[in-house]
């Protein structure tokens, strides 16, 4: 951080080389100096910081059961220091519920208005789906824990947001269905199936060097797809219960896999 300039000498420090204004900072196109990116870069640092631990202590403990002193400790500042970057307990949480809620809303449209067919748009949706919860899983635990603790318009906000994802996953069903790509009794339905299958991952996958998320998210997304494709000689019954006996069937094997359990 630049030092400013004081009119008298700090007592035992040395002498500026030369005066402040005699050394401006280079600065990019944009007309922003180094010292400001950096501080900027630090300050999105220390927030993203500031989230990961308030997610992780509101999953552990419950956001009410969560203080602000908590948070900075965890994060390894004061209090004050904390106010520096976020003003409330309160702001953190409207921000973990904005990531986890209208970012993958727009992620997912911006999918559908791909204009892909359905099964290739079903497929997409739930890779990504499975990744954002495998690579949030703590941030996703949190709002799963604390979404009875919400304040009143944040918990409108969550639940709106997940009628949204709901009602894509739907309409890219029913549209399929119409199109003879896949065959359902119950779209609604159906589409629950999809989100449980990849929200669960959240609970159970621990990605790391040798599991990576990818071949999970395919492999999640594949059988989303293929269980409501028509009906051949050897694909599973279009009925819902047997179609969430058959992904939980998938995903007992996918967890067996990757953990070793």
């Amino acid at each position: 951080m630049v030092a400013r300039r004081s009119s008298a000498r700090t007592k035992g420090a040395a002498p500026a080389e030369s005066p402040v204004e005699d050394t401006p900072e280079p600065e990019d196109e944009a007309g922003t100096s180094a010292p400001r990116r950096r501080r900027s870069k630090r300050r999105d640092l220390v927030l993203a910081q500031i989230y990961e631990e308030a997610a992780r202590l509101f999953a552990e403990r419950g956001y009410a059961g969560t203080t602000p002193q908590d948070i900075a400790d965890a994060v390894g500042v004061s209090r004050q220091a904390l106010y520096y970057y976020v003003r409330s307990k309160e702001e953190i949480l409207a921000g973990l519920v904005a990531e986890m809620t209208s970012q993958i809303v727009q992620e997912m449209r911006r999918i559908v208005d791909l204009g892909l067919d359905e099964p290739e748009t079903l497929r997409r949706l739930a890779a990504h789906m499975v990744t954002d919860r495998a690579r949030n899983r703590t941030r996703f635990r949190m709002l799963d824990r604390s979404e009875s603790a919400l304040p009143p318009e944040l918990a409108r906000e969550f639940l709106q947001g997940r009628r949204d994802v709901l009602n894509l996953l739907v309409d890219v069903i029913k549209s399929g269905v119409a199109a003879g790509r896949f065959v359902t009794r119950d779209p609604r339905v159906a589409a629950l199936s999809v989100i449980g299958m990849c929200n669960w991952v959240a609970w159970w996958f621990e990605p790391g060097p040798g599991h990576p998320v990818e071949p999970i998210a395919d492999q999640i997304a594949d059988s989303a797809v293929s269980t409501l494709r028509p009906l051949g000689p050897s694909t599973v019954s279009n009925d819902p219960a047997q179609l969430i006996a058959a992904m939980e069937a998938e995903l007992a094997q996918l967890k067996k896999l990757t953990t070793g359990s």
